[in-house]
């Protein structure tokens, strides 16, 4: 194909989709962190501070999202017929620190280099997992601004594949370096640093609307679901047999087959729309895209009675204009109680299944379909929350206050500990914690707009860790080691954690109101956001609008 003909948003879309499939790493700690604690003579605390690190850099995107703003600010006022390049400078950052903290931490472990101090190896571990932050920034924002009109899924799409990553990865591994981690290391000094850096040149921003969008962004959709059954038919499969090397090379091989789908949606996409764009968008540039959709969101139509209801605000939204806003510090505490009780119900699964009575094989199981659950919610709210803004005018918001309320009812069902409780309550806890990773950033673009929206969801993805460490330290840890200390150093019964699962239960209950104020604030401009685009675009709509 002509270099020319690749210069397409749907080409865009399929090499992000590639990027995201090999950035979950960070999933896969689990893989190599025997050796790395072997080989380097580390405790188990010390073993923790280094994942810790790991957490940080994962979660602390302010500097990607601030170079993704410098280098995409310059084309706001180009025509749409230019197409911005601004993407790949991120990508290419994000590829060389992923290189460095994971080449550092191999040449580590295989004796290339004296073992370092543990300050250094936390800043490799920093290093890697700080540059898949510049990878998901720049695949999720300029898949954003490349289907404004669809950005939840688009982000549901981004973030589901990325949810899939680790156990992609984990495939490469058992199919090629099976027990063999050292070698896993070096996988992913190259393979998350090189597959960016060949694919980064197709990561661009395209501003025009083409026709059928939602249908080739469905058949994405379809893509992913489909590959998220296989991964878990194949995790589970491997956990009742023991796969021999031919079977590993057959499932291989058809998951590439599945990665390489995408490829004929964006071909397909291509020549359908090569000579139909919207003719409304065909002389329309960035800017007026910009102002359409809102840079902070609360505008008014002219001549609406209701207009006077909702704030207004002309200005472009940057962070530190957005953190003085009462929106922002919402979306912060939800997400705190939403993914910080998420992550520390996963990462306390093996003590709480053990406490329970269950098999380390059944808890090792939960863990693995994790991901599965968490690509389910990461996909599913940002899919379903598009379709009701766009069919019934439902504001986004309200989806986080079902989620949220999902993962009380979750967090409740566990600390109950009745027989199976783990296993209900890991997949509806699962679920809506993946819901917030895809309904969290569409949000923030939608209320403060796309033109910073990189610098500004990677802040209030600092909510994450930082409700990581108080459920899990502060309430899950002090709490367990309360309850064990009568029995020696472990704990057995339910009462080991329902106090922990109450407090959570409790929390994203709170997080549940918060979102349903943010709901009540914005949903005037929800509203409005609906009735402009059926006055923009040119597919048809449904004729009666609920409003809610």
């Amino acid at each position: 194909m002509e270099r020319l003909k690749l210069n397409t948003k749907w080409f865009s879309t399929v090499a992000s989709i590639w990027i995201q499939c090999t950035s979950g790493s960070l999933y896969t700690f689990s893989i190599y962190s025997p050796t790395l604690k072997c080989t380097q003579g580390y405790d188990q605390s010390t073993l923790d501070t280094v994942s810790v690190f790991k957490d940080i850099g994962a979660n602390c995107g302010f500097l990607s999202g601030v170079l993704y703003t410098k280098a995409t600010t310059h084309h706001h006022h180009e025509p749409t017929s230019t197409i911005s390049s601004g993407p790949w400078v991120v990508l290419l950052v994000g590829a060389i620190q992923c290189f460095a903290g994971y080449f550092f931490m191999w040449a580590a472990v295989i004796g290339l280099i004296q073992t370092p101090p543990v300050a250094a190896m936390c800043l490799f571990m920093f290093l890697a997992a700080h540059g898949q932050s510049f990878f998901n920034t720049a695949n999720v924002v300029t898949s954003v601004r490349n289907f404004l009109n669809y950005s939840g899924t688009a982000v549901g799409i981004m973030k589901g594949f990325l949810g899939l990553s680790g156990a992609i990865l984990i495939q490469v591994y058992q199919t090629i370096f099976n027990n063999k981690p050292t070698l896993y290391l070096l996988l992913l000094a190259l393979l998350p640093s090189i597959n960016p850096m060949i694919l980064m040149w197709l990561v661009r921003i395209h501003s025009v609307s083409e026709a059928e969008e939602k249908k080739y962004l469905d058949s994405f959709s379809v893509i992913s679901l489909v590959l998220a059954a296989y991964l878990m038919i194949i995790i589970i499969l491997e956990h009742v047999f023991s796969f021999q090397f031919s079977v590993r090379v057959v499932a291989f091989i058809l998951l590439i087959l599945l990665l390489v789908l995408p490829l004929f949606v964006a071909i397909k996409a291509r020549e359908k729309n090569s000579d139909i764009i919207s003719e409304r968008n065909h002389l329309v540039d960035e800017s007026k895209l910009l102002a359409r959709h809102g840079a902070t969101g609360y505008r008014s139509l002219p001549g609406d009675p209701e207009g006077d209801n909702c704030l207004q605000n002309d200005e472009d939204v940057n962070l530190l204009q957005a953190a003085c806003t009462v929106d922002f510090w919402i979306l912060f505490l939800a997400m705190a109680c939403g993914m910080g009780s998420g992550l520390a119900t996963v990462n306390n699964m093996g003590q709480v299944g053990g406490s329970l009575g269950y098999a380390s094989f059944e808890t090792n199981t939960l863990i693995s379909l994790w991901s599965i659950w968490n690509f389910l919610g990461r996909f599913g709210a940002g899919y379903i929350s598009d379709y009701f803004l766009h069919a019934r005018g439902w504001a986004r918001p309200l989806f986080m206050v079902i989620t949220l309320a999902g993962m009380t009812i979750g967090h409740l069902v566990i600390a109950s500990g009745l027989p199976g409780a783990l296993y209900a309550g890991s997949v509806l806890v699962g679920v809506c914690y993946g819901s917030q990773w895809s309904l969290m950033p569409t949000i923030a673009s939608e209320i403060f707009g796309v033109r910073h929206m990189g610098t500004i969801f990677n802040t209030i993805t600092i909510a994450s860790p930082v409700g990581s460490y108080i459920f899990s330290v502060r309430v899950v840890g002090y709490i367990y080691d309360r309850e064990a200390s009568g029995e020696g150093i472990t704990c057995t019964g339910t009462h080991c954690f329902m106090l922990s699962f109450l407090i959570m239960a409790s929390a994203t209950f709170l997080g549940a109101l918060a979102a349903f104020g943010l709901f009540l604030r914005t949903k005037c401009f929800y509203n409005r956001i609906v009735l402009r685009r059926l006055q923009h675009s040119t597919r048809e709509r449904p004729p009666h609008i609920m409003r809610i």
